[in-house]
């Protein structure tokens, strides 16, 4: 699915519309860390609990560069296709997205976190169930995803 682009008149634009697996969150914090490999949804420290830690492995986002015989063998040109204009798009994930973006660039910020991981073109991103984060979408993004299955 392609979000729609919007053009600029005197009207106030409508927000774009999302499949009904994303929905608006709050915003997130203003100060950020950002790393470019994988983002906790919760932090933890050396004090934390065995359980918290094992939540926020669980929800990360991991970023990876696939070689061409992998896209291949994901098949990852039979994927649908979305797209979005720069800007900042709050999202929850109520299924496991695989997405490969063929153009952009995004910082994404889990929500109550300060931290935040860096993907772009030619990055293979696995988004956990359940995440809400923040994309800030500074070049605009083309990318093929895939849903797990529930």
């Amino acid at each position: 699915m392609l979000l729609s682009a919007h053009t600029h008149t005197n009207h106030k634009p409508n927000p774009p519309s999302f499949s009904s697996l994303y929905y608006f969150i709050c915003p997130p914090p203003p100060t950020y860390l950002c790393s470019s490999s994988t983002l906790m949804a919760t932090g933890s420290d050396e004090s934390s609990s065995t359980s918290t830690a094992a939540a926020a492995s669980s929800l990360s986002i991991t970023v990876e560069k696939p070689s061409s015989s992998q896209l291949t063998e994901l098949n990852i040109k039979s994927w649908p296709k979305w797209g979005c204009p720069p800007g900042k798009f709050p999202l929850k994930f109520d299924a496991e997205e695989i997405c490969y973006l063929l153009k952009g660039k995004v910082k994404a910020y889990t929500k109550g976190s300060s931290e935040c991981v860096e993907f772009g073109a030619g990055d293979l991103v696995t988004i956990p169930k359940g995440l809400s984060c923040t994309w800030d979408v500074s070049v605009a993004v083309d990318k093929h995803y895939k849903f797990a299955s529930p």
